[in-house]
Order: structure tokens, then sequence, then C-alpha cells
């Protein structure tokens, strides 16, 4: 596999996790979730889930179960997350290792390429996923606004900047669903 291929999401959601419907599971026979937790469900340093999220998840935990699959090392922290969402949870991934995402796919019970890997980061959540033959859906990092006012990381805008180096396509995938799109549930 190239390594364009291998850093390629499956889809690019232009918007945080929040954007990603139960249509667009549904259009794309997604039947299982793995998730990243930093910065692509709370900000990074926070604990403490936003009522928004909490609702995306009680609205998608009735058509796909979910796991949640991070690199961070707290479990305080990420364990803290999973219970108020009431979530599995495998920490210190070491993403873009497969071990821990296949571990999750597995406990799902689901065919690896009917879950996909949702998360912020390119050479991470993308990667790992790729690696392991799920589908991939990179949506945009959730931050504290509070303390940054404008965004600057190094990290997620080097990894821009290498995947279109690469060839990678980062433009946001269209959804237009028409109402009998809307009306099958998985």
């Amino acid at each position: 596999m190239s390594k364009t291929k291998l850093l390629q999401p499956d889809l690019v959601l232009g918007d945080t996790i929040l954007g990603l419907t139960p249509e667009i599971l549904t259009h794309y026979h997604i039947k299982g979730l793995v998730l990243d937790v930093d910065e692509t469900l709370v900000p990074l340093q926070q604990s403490q889930v936003s009522q928004e999220l909490e609702q995306w998840i009680e609205t998608i935990r009735q058509i796909a179960p979910i796991w949640l699959v991070s690199n961070n090392l707290s479990e305080g922290r990420i364990r803290r997350i999973a219970n108020t969402l009431a979530l599995p949870y495998l920490l210190g991934a070491i993403k873009p290792s497969r071990r821990k995402l296949r571990q999750a796919v597995q406990a799902m019970e689901l065919p690896v390429d009917g879950v996909a890997m949702v998360g912020d980061r390119l050479f991470t959540d993308v990667l790992a996923g790729n690696r392991l033959g799920m589908f991939t859906i990179l949506v945009k990092p959730i931050t504290d606004d509070t303390t940054v006012a404008e965004r600057y990381h190094p990290i997620h805008n080097f990894e821009i900047w290498l995947s279109r180096i690469l060839g990678v396509s980062l433009i946001v995938s269209q959804h237009e669903f028409t109402k009998n799109d809307r009306s099958l549930k998985g």
C-alpha cells in the first residue's frame, strides 16, 4: 500500500465529530465506531465532555457500538471521559499501531471494514485505521477556544503540509442525502 493511500481518509468530514450523523454512517454502511479522544471528543487536557457530545453519543449508540481508543496514558482522565459517556475504552494505544484498534473491533464482533476509525490526526488515527483496513474519518479537532484565540498547532500543520506533499487529498466530502437515505437505519 502506498504512503498516500495509508494517509488518505475515506471521509474528510470538514466538521467536528458532532457533524457525523446517523445518515452518514448509514450511507457508508458503518456498523461500529472507534473514536480517538484528545481533540476528537474533548480539548486536550480536559476531562469534562460537553452536553452536545453526550447527546451525540446517545444518538449514535442507537445504531452503532462505540469504543474509545486513545494514545493518552492518563488512566484517570480517559476513564472519567469514558465513564461519563458510558463507553468502553483502551488507552496507551500507540497509534499508528493497530493492536488496540483490532482489540476494540474484535470486541464489537464486527468485520473490520464495517467499523470506522474516527479521529483528528492523519499520522495516528487515519494511518492506524487504514493499516487495519477500517473505514477512516478525519474530523476537525475540538479545541478550547477560551485559551486559544487563534488555533496554532504545529503538529497538525506539519501533518497537513506533509500529506499534501505526498498527494493526500483533504477535500471535504459533501453529503446530500435524499429522504430515502435518511429513513435507512442500518
